[in-house]
């Protein structure tokens, strides 16, 4: 495998995929803006695709991939029984999910976004759209299974292709949307289940090269099965604990008008770089660290391990600086359009403003979390997960009263620090990682070039202040230049100071 190679193709797909979401979410700005029907269709879209991020991004793969590689070295045949075990189940599962969900909608909706009973309007049509959307989760997460299939033979384009297909059907509809007028967040809704089917789909057309699906309406529950959902359940919630925050951070915003809306925007910023610098990473070298681990190849573990992670460091520090220090006109440039005004850009920018301080704990937690998921262990991160959740929500609570919906940025930024940190040292304790001594060289040069990126980036925000402007027409273009220039000058300074060589790009792992 060539990790800068297929990290490449799955980051090239997902960057897609995102800047598809961005069109998407710009257009929502324009025609929902930060107000009553955008909180509500956030909440209704958060939930579905809440739990979409804890079966997709990795999740799934945590506990399947490993288990799936250890039956493929056996053989090919009990390879497929095992995963048509777990599809046959899994279907079985998620069909009474989402029928329960149905039946007590009302609940449901009233314990993620309490904020909401106070009025009627508001929670009907909450309760409504989320009915409509849920469906996406049943879908999506059969689609993460057939995902976790291809991975496992190193197929890595079509599962990271199959979200711009979601991105895609939105966009649509929003570009009709004068047609649909008052109805256009009815048919968002809709929209978001008939992606998923979608999605489910397509991949199923990539799949059958390696597994067909056989449906057995009779459930088993042989050990390889109980093995494998013991180490599911701990796996997403503690690969998914940065989506646990958000939602966390949602519940808790719905208490204050249009801090949802906040919270959506800024974390759409910041997820482009958590999906390419984090969960791309974490996807790719899960199915060969899993390998190289079940035949003791100590030299190829420590390679790639410390090869992901100077990769992680190298894409995330320097998004991590340029978000820092450009927040503020990054939210005007992309989103400052239509209903979205000038207060919302700046609420925004300041939630991005301190998400941005978490980013590469953010990463951090995916790749680290990958490194335990590899040797069978869902335990370990799931408790310090479950810790670093509560830390999170005391954070939040204690000073939402007093300081407002900026606090669920900063406890998720502090909480996801604790937890990478806290993950690093089990780690090490566990004898599962340790530096070799070309990391910590590039390290330093990584970090050097990043801060020589962060100069130059001031200096340009500072040059093109006008036409950054909130009431600029031209504000995406010169931002797009900007971030041009700052990429370049960046990847120049990390040439020159060797924090990253041509010859990695041919390395095989």
């Amino acid at each position: 495998m060539n990790l800068i190679k297929s990290t490449s193709t799955f980051s090239f797909f997902t960057l897609v995929s995102r800047l598809l979401g961005y069109l998407r979410d710009i257009l929502i700005a324009i025609f929902l803006g930060t107000g009553f029907i955008a909180d509500i269709f956030f909440v209704a879209f958060r939930i579905p695709n809440t739990f979409r991020g804890f079966f997709s991004e990795g999740t799934f793969n945590a506990a399947f991939v490993p288990s799936y590689a250890s039956e493929l070295v056996k053989n090919k045949s009990q390879s497929n029984k095992f995963a048509n075990d777990i599809f046959n189940l899994l279907f079985f599962i998620l069909l009474c999910i989402i029928l329960l969900a149905q039946l007590f909608m009302p609940i449901f909706v009233s314990f993620l976004a309490p904020g909401f009973i106070e009025g009627t309007k508001k929670m009907d049509l909450a309760i409504y759209l989320t009915r409509i959307t849920f469906p996406f989760l049943f879908f999506i997460c059969l689609a993460s299974f057939f995902s976790a299939i291809l991975n496992s033979h190193n197929k890595f384009a079509a599962a990271s292709a199959a979200p711009i297909i979601l991105n895609i059907v939105l966009v649509l509809v929003l570009i009709f949307s004068k047609i649909l007028g008052d109805n256009l967040v009815y048919y968002l809704a809709y929209g978001v289940s008939l992606a998923g089917f979608l999605q489910l789909i397509f991949l199923h057309f990539f799949v059958k090269e390696f597994y067909s699906v056989k449906f057995n309406f009779k459930i088993i529950l042989n050990e390889k099965i109980k093995i494998f959902f013991k180490k599911l359940l701990p796996s997403i919630f503690s690969s998914g604990v940065t989506q646990i925050n958000i939602l966390i951070g949602t519940i808790i915003a719905s208490f204050q008008a249009s801090a949802v809306s906040y919270l959506y925007y800024a974390d759409r910023i910041y997820q482009i770089n958590l999906a390419v610098a984090g969960i791309a990473i974490g996807i790719v070298i899960l199915p060969q660290l899993s390998k190289y681990i079940q035949l003791k190849k100590k030299d190829k573990i420590l390679l790639i391990q410390n090869k992901a992670l100077e990769l992680s460091f190298f894409l995330s520090l320097p998004a991590a600086i340029a978000l820092m220090i450009g927040s503020n006109q990054i939210i005007s440039a992309l989103f400052g359009y239509g209903l979205f005004d000038q207060n919302s850009v700046i609420n925004s920018g300041n939630v991005l403003y301190f998400f941005s301080f978490g980013l590469p704990a953010f990463v951090m937690i995916k790749i680290f979390a990958s490194f335990f998921f590899a040797n069978q262990d869902t335990k370990t991160p799931f408790y310090i997960s479950l810790l670093s959740v509560l830390i999170n929500i005391s954070i939040s609570l204690y000073y939402f009263d007093t300081i407002g919906f900026i606090i669920i940025p900063i406890a998720t930024t502090i909480s996801s620090w604790f937890n990478a940190i806290l993950l690093f040292t089990f780690l090490k304790n566990k004898n599962l990682f340790y530096f070799n001594k070309i990391f910590l060289i590039r390290f330093l040069k990584i970090i050097a070039s990043s801060l020589l990126m962060g100069l130059f980036f001031n200096y340009l925000i500072g040059i093109f202040e006008h036409q950054l402007a909130f009431d600029s027409n031209l504000k995406s273009l010169f931002l797009i230049i900007i971030i041009f220039l700052a990429m370049c000058f960046y990847l120049i300074i990390c040439y020159f100071l060797k924090a990253f060589k041509i010859s990695d790009i041919q390395l095989k792992y």
